[in-house]
């Protein structure tokens, strides 16, 4: 009875949530495919396996999987392989154990950032996207 309010409101919530959720990823997927050859040169130095592939690889899942989570398409399991994703992106770009002084500091954010959207990405694996959806479940 308490959490009613919310229940009201689950559909538009969801909602709220995925696309709040995927703001990060489809601004830097974008970013990344606009400066694509800078995306390649800055995974390069990172150590990144592969570069070019890395970065095609990275603008799919930031670009297009975050716009199909954000309109709610296949949302559950495209939600688990993003989490994935963000988990492999957080060890091999922000690996703050190896570093010191402020630049480790800054990595250790930014890979305890993408843990904390890992948390969100299963969430939504687990509740779906809501009513408000192309799933609409």
């Amino acid at each position: 009875m308490r959490y009613a309010l919310f229940e009201q409101r689950k559909d538009a919530i969801l909602l709220a949530a995925r696309v709040l959720l995927m703001v990060l990823f489809v601004l830097f997927g974008w970013n990344k495919l606009t400066g694509f050859s800078g995306t390649v040169a800055y995974m390069a130095t990172t150590g990144t396996p592969a570069p070019e592939l890395s970065a095609v690889i990275a603008v799919v899942m930031e670009l297009i999987v975050g716009l199909a989570l954000a309109i709610g398409f296949y949302a559950r399991p495209l939600a688990l392989v993003l989490a994935v994703y963000t988990l492999a992106a957080a060890f091999i770009g922000h690996h703050f154990w190896n570093m010191t002084g402020m630049v480790a500091y800054d990595n250790m954010i930014h890979f305890y950032k993408n843990v904390s959207i890992i948390g969100g990405l299963l969430l939504l694996t687990v509740t779906g996207p809501g009513k408000y959806s192309l799933d609409r479940k």
